[in-house]
């Protein structure tokens, strides 16, 4: 007899052996299943199962409705074989081979390189990932979602095999149809609409291809209000000089348009990443679930990060144990990047070793090794999950940057232009902070819900208070209050959106609590995320708790030690150590952000009051002469306005240091 059959592509529908149809009862006893058909191991914590589905509840209150769905389950999911639901030790598993399951299926068959195995995966993906369930809990909604783009990606990733497979045939009817495919999926694809363009002029149905071409540039237009890339322009201005089919290019879209030249694979256009199972050198199995378990943590924490596209847990799966080439790897999954790794046991030491390849040239881009011990394995796990996450993400994050500049001026997109916006943003000059408002401007207006580009936008504000740069005081903050209140309304699960639209808030704005508390979601959503602890250790600094900067600067600098703000971070520690009446460490760290970054005023102001507070008056005073060279108009009055302490004997510490050094009142 047959396996059960789990559909959860489009809806979730079980269906027996026999054909009968039959389900749970409540809907977070079906979606208890997926979760656990579709987690690792096909088993999941108590804990994380509640924090998931009855994350408003307490404790027992969560462990008795994790009881009811779980008899919801066994009385109604009759069909399956005895034994195929255990709990026990804090834990519930589904037994592996209890059903045949549309998802496993569809990451299967997208993993293998072979069309028809291509053809069968679209074929299963008949919808988004439970599409109709309701279950309203903000834990399961994140994983829902997460869990969704991934699946939604290798969809595309897919469609893209099969339009390079059709233009590789020369069968036109086939394209149109593959192209109809991945329009489907992503309605502003321009590769789709070119590779059906070419086709229609192929089958001589020039008058449908310009109809092609009229509809995307509408839905561009009304979506994005954008224009077609120069590209698919070029190709409607030369279907409609009557060119012949061979004049209109006999070849697929490169990669840089999503498919490769061979047409071997589908490259999404957002930056991706998919994270391989690391070897285990050990010789000793046990070692696998450690370092399988690392390579999940890894995953989940780049998941956090919402510009960058992370290919799910079990496709990546599908690669242990095997010799691969990273560049077929990039081919197979479509990502630009991928990370590989091996564990290797000695005694009760481990070492863990990393390395980030770019898949289109096969390049290293980072690579480092990380030793612990295995007394708290789950311990070590994130230890190293944070440190992998602070290496890589500024290395990735400049190689998209790099990426972006190598682009002709007219291909730019609005994640293009943010790139732009962040290389200016991180070279802190009175000029690049205006080119970082214009590139950031130019993104918003190709996608008026860009959350990320708004907080960004925001944050070039502070940047011009605290580098003395302002203009028109009052017209600025207004600006940066608009740009925050923007992107925590459409980034309310965007980190970096939060935490930049919480620190204009505290510090431009002057809403230290309302700032604090987007910060505060920032770090929630993203704990490996180092400019919340940087920003979180800002407002803990004006809200007189130095202690609490600390903890959270220091977590910000080991999470990012190249970090291209890390004078940001040294200045905020500075000032923590200020506020805490150690001034010896206040001015260590305050002249150590200054050597970094001249331009930063408040590691000045600190440099100089510590140094007067602390009897050293010619450094105080010197440190005056080059803060009033950066700032020519800066006075005491200033300093509750460019350092915003909360506390009045903060504040006036602040000033009787300045006043000693010679600043003027």
């Amino acid at each position: 007899m047959g396996k059960p059959r789990l559909t959860l592509l489009g809806g979730f529908t079980m269906i027996a052996p026999d054909g009968a149809a039959f389900e749970p009862q409540g809907q977070k006893a079906r979606a208890l299943l997926a979760i656990l058909v579709l987690s690792p191991r096909y088993e999941l914590p108590n804990e994380k199962i509640i924090s998931l589905l009855w994350s408003d509840r307490g404790e027992m209150q969560g462990r008795d409705s994790l009881k009811h769905a779980v008899i919801d389950l066994r009385r109604n999911v009759l069909h399956a074989a005895e034994g195929w639901l255990k709990s026990g030790q804090g834990r519930i598993q589904v037994a592996p081979d209890a059903f045949w399951c549309d998802v496993t299926e569809f990451r299967t068959l997208t993993s293998s390189g072979d069309p028809s195995d291509a053809m069968q995966a679209m074929d299963l993906f008949r919808g988004d990932l439970l599409d109709g369930l309701q279950v309203r809990d903000p834990g399961f909604e994140e994983w829902l979602r997460e869990e969704r783009a991934g699946l939604r990606s290798l969809a595309e990733h897919c469609a893209g095999r099969l339009l390079a497979a059709a233009e590789k045939s020369g069968d036109q009817r086939a394209v149109i149809q593959a192209a109809e495919r991945l329009s489907s999926l992503d309605p502003l694809s321009e590769t789709a609409c070119r590779a059906a363009m070419r086709a229609h002029v192929r089958l001589g149905e020039r008058s449908t291809a310009l109809r092609l071409f009229s509809a995307m540039k509408e839905q561009l237009r009304l979506e994005l209000d954008a224009e077609p890339d120069a590209e698919t322009g070029d190709l409607e201005r030369a279907i409609r000089r009557g060119q012949t089919a061979a004049d209109t290019g006999n070849q697929s879209d490169t990669a840089g348009d999503h498919i490769e030249p061979e047409g071997i694979g589908y490259v999404h256009h957002k930056p991706s990443i998919a994270v391989l199972p690391f070897q285990n050198m050990s010789g000793d199995t046990e070692q696998d679930y450690f370092a399988d378990g690392m390579v999940e943590e890894i995953i989940t924490a780049l998941s956090r990060m919402h510009w960058l596209l992370v290919i799910a847990r079990n496709s990546s799966f599908t690669y242990k144990g095997k010799a691969v080439d990273v560049r077929q790897v990039g081919r197979d999954l479509g990502v630009r990047y991928v990370m590989e790794g091996s564990v290797r046991k000695a005694g009760d030491r481990v070492r863990v070793t990393g390395q980030l390849i770019d898949t289109s040239t096969g390049a290293h881009i980072w690579a480092d090794h990380f030793d612990g011990d295995l007394e708290d394995v789950f311990d070590l796990q994130d230890q190293v999950t944070a440190s992998v996450i602070g290496a890589i993400a500024p290395r990735l994050e400049r190689a998209e940057i790099e990426r972006a500049k190598r682009k002709p001026t007219e291909s730019l997109d609005a994640y293009d232009y943010f790139l732009r916006g962040m290389a200016c943003v991180h070279q802190w000059t009175r000029e690049a902070n205006n080119e970082a408002l214009d590139y950031f401007a130019l993104a918003i207006r190709l996608d008026p819900e860009f959350a990320t580009a708004y907080g960004m936008a925001a944050r070039c504000y502070s940047q011009r208070k605290v580098s003395g740069w302002e203009v028109e005081r009052a017209q600025e903050t207004a600006e940066a209050e608009r740009l925050a209140r923007l992107a925590a309304a459409f980034g309310k699960d965007d980190a970096i959106a939060l935490c930049t639209a919480g620190m204009a808030l505290a510090y431009v704005v002057g809403d230290l609590e309302g700032g604090a508390a987007l910060i505060e979601r920032s770090r929630q959503l993203n704990p490996n995320l180092a400019w919340a602890g940087l920003f979180s250790g800002w407002v803990n600094v004006w809200l007189g708790k130095p202690e609490i900067a600390i903890e959270r600067l220091n977590r910000a600098m080991l999470l990012s030690p190249h970090d291209p703000h890390v004078y940001n971070m040294q200045a905020a520690k500075a000032s923590a150590h200020f506020v805490a009446g150690r001034y010896a460490e206040a001015s260590s760290w305050a002249e150590r952000a200054v050597r970094e970054q001249p331009n930063h005023l408040i590691a000045g102001c600190i440099v100089a009051a510590s140094a007067a507070l602390d009897d050293r008056l010619k450094d105080a005073q010197a440190a005056v002469v080059r803060l009033r060279q950066l700032d020519p108009k800066l006075c005491g009055s200033d300093l509750g306005y460019l350092i915003p302490l909360r506390r009045s004997e903060d504040l006036a510490r602040l000033e009787d240091g300045l006043r000693k050094a010679g600043l003027p009142d």
